[in-house]
């Protein structure tokens, strides 16, 4: 059995079943649900929204970074857990010091998802499901990296007002980069770096691509954004957010989306299907 260490190096038992869990974190939520794990989650943020309708029935404790602590005691879990990006440290730290115990989880590349399967599926018994789905994850792998992809300059847009992207330490920059798309800017001491949407960075990026979260753009967004900017419309896009941000099982699907994104963007004339599109 792998070590079972989570984020922060800690190392964890495996539960003494049933384990009672409050996830802090949406794809965390969701890769619960596919462990098998949905009778064992008593709590959730309200931006854990997958997977419908299943995980509405389970009770909300807030936000992810702003919740309703006294909510989340109540509920008397086993184990909490967090995510570095997601969650303050403070929280964290208040949890542990609380006596709860506290899984913080921080993937840094699609290629670290295996090892958030086994984490869990260790700690909560699930084995085999985490077995399953790391299977399903590399033949997802070893698909997308069947085919040749040009490189591309790329520029990845999370919020507007003001404008922000991803530095290419980010989860989103290094799934993108598995189809050889580099996002800009290349150099950042951020990792959501506000951005001066300037002449000489709109002309290096060979694509604009607007995510769906956190903010959520639209076709209109594009439209404005080519006039207000000099810009043109063909080389900018939407893009799911979901599947190229969140870990967990929907990385499986992740990768899945982003090879057909990439077919429409590296080949014009390939026509994509409905459910293709963001």
């Amino acid at each position: 059995m792998d070590k079972l260490i989570d984020a922060l190096g800690v190392r964890h038992a495996p539960a003494k079943t049933p384990a009672r869990i409050v996830s802090l974190v949406p794809s965390i939520t969701e890769l619960l649900f596919a462990l098998g794990l949905e009778e064992q989650i008593v709590g959730r943020t309200h931006y854990c929204i997958h997977p419908q309708p299943a995980v509405a029935a389970i009770p909300s404790v807030g936000g992810t970074k702003k919740l309703k602590y006294a909510r989340l005691r109540a509920l008397q879990p086993t184990h909490v857990i967090l995510n570095i990006d997601e969650n303050p440290r403070e929280l964290a730290e208040r949890l542990m010091a609380d006596g709860f115990q506290v899984i913080v989880t921080h993937p840094l590349a699609p290629e670290d998802n295996p090892l958030l399967y086994r984490l869990l599926g260790g700690i909560f018994h699930r084995e085999a499901e985490a077995g399953r789905l790391t299977a399903d994850f590399e033949r997802a792998l070893a698909a997308l990296r069947q085919e040749e992809w040009p490189v591309k300059k790329v520029l990845y847009l999370i919020w507007r007002e003001p404008w922000m992207g991803v530095s290419r330490e980010t989860y989103i920059a290094r799934m993108l980069a598995l189809v050889n798309w580099e996002t800009l800017p290349a150099e950042s001491a951020v990792r959501y770096p506000i951005l001066q949407l300037d002449r000489f960075l709109l002309d290096a990026a060979d694509l604009i691509l607007f995510s769906s979260e956190p903010y959520c753009f639209e076709a209109a967004d594009l439209e404005r954004f080519a006039h207000e900017h000099d810009c043109p419309l063909e080389k900018l896009r939407l893009i799911d957010g979901e599947m190229t941000s969140w870990y967990g099982n929907r990385a499986i699907a992740g990768l899945a989306y982003l090879v057909r994104f990439a077919r429409t963007v590296c080949n014009p004339g390939w026509v994509a299907k409905k459910t293709d599109r963001p």
